[in-house]
């Protein structure tokens, strides 16, 4: 089903108005000094598809001013351009989960189902990257960023092949949910840390001194952890000093992405939260639905394109992503 863009309005309350100053109801200031800045004047969320099963990866193409994004359960990845419905990019695609762009700005995609990393060729060929690590199957991509060195790093929780739903149910070879850093130029991979429950959504700092993981393994154990977690990042391939970034309630981090001033934007439960790089909650964009990835978009990457538990939406913010290209 495809629904035209409409605005969602929640109940004002007193925590949107800061010093007599409003705030459009969809947003939750937490720090007013600090996340005044990210707002946009009379910026209303626009669901610009609907009718999904669990989407999530959602990536920007600016040199064509498009969107691809995974519609996990029903094995298809989506295509969106403004002013036109939303189609079907691929159909079957493995249950693709987590998608980017290499530094060539080709898609490198996260298949759950085919328990596998690969990268779509301009064209339109596809070249598996990573299927195994040490002889054994991987268990179910989930996440993936590129660095500016051209090294992939990818979470590889057992989500897909829990059940059939997003993926292929299966026992795990591995027997661990770890984090890997690919260089795709020679083949070679490594654990870049294995220290996580389930773990998830990934991405870098601005300068790329810190690597930011999302642990989500409370999915599946109400005493499990639902944070997102920080690592320096030495000689620009190995991760040291972890510390919890910021815990995340309600839900959980499935996805997040950096902007240029190092703030975390991050799912959740209810929505969106924003986190200054010092891991202060700054504030929160509400939405009607359980937020599953982000990522920011248009000509000047200050559009932030939200999947949530059936729908694509979309808000601008004063904010511009940094993630390349």
């Amino acid at each position: 089903m495809i629904a035209s863009p409409r605005a969602f309005r929640l109940k004002p309350s007193p925590a949107f108005i800061f010093n007599g100053d409003p705030v459009s109801p969809e947003f939750e200031i937490i720090n007013y000094a600090r996340f005044r800045s990210s707002l946009v004047a009379n910026a209303r969320i626009e669901v610009l598809h609907t009718g999904m099963r669990w989407p999530e990866g959602p990536v920007y193409f600016a040199d064509g001013d498009y969107l691809l994004w995974s519609d996990i359960p029903n094995d298809r990845i989506m295509r969106w351009v403004e002013g036109a419905p939303a189609t079907v990019y691929r159909s079957p695609c493995s249950h693709a989960n987590g998608n980017t762009r290499d530094r060539q700005g080709r898609l490198v995609t996260c298949e759950s189902g085919g328990r596998r990393v690969t990268r779509t060729e301009p064209d339109g060929t596809i070249t598996v990257l990573a299927d195994r690590f040490e002889g054994k199957r991987l268990n179910s991509p989930n996440d993936i960023v590129v660095k500016s060195d051209d090294t992939i790093w990818f979470s590889d929780p057992d989500y897909g092949i829990l059940s059939d739903y997003t993926g292929n149910k299966a026992k795990s070879e591995i027997g661990a949910n770890n984090v890997y850093r690919l260089d795709p130029r020679n083949g070679e991979m490594s654990v870049a840390t294995g220290a996580f429950v389930k773990p998830n959504g990934l991405a870098f700092s601005p300068d790329e001194t810190i690597l930011h993981i999302a642990d989500s393994g409370i999915s599946h154990d109400p005493s499990g952890p639902h944070h997102i977690v920080a690592y320096d990042v030495i000689d620009g391939h190995r991760l040291d000093n972890q510390r919890v970034f910021a815990t995340i309630s309600p839900g959980v981090a499935d996805g997040f992405r950096v902007d240029t001033e190092g703030n975390i934007w991050t799912t959740a439960g209810n929505g969106v939260h924003c986190y200054a790089a010092d891991g202060e909650l700054l504030g929160k964009i509400h939405l009607p639905e359980v937020a599953t990835n982000l990522t920011f978009g248009g000509p000047k990457r200050n559009r932030l394109f939200v999947t949530t538990a059936s729908s694509l939406m979309a808000v601008y913010v004063g904010q511009c992503g940094a993630q390349r290209p």
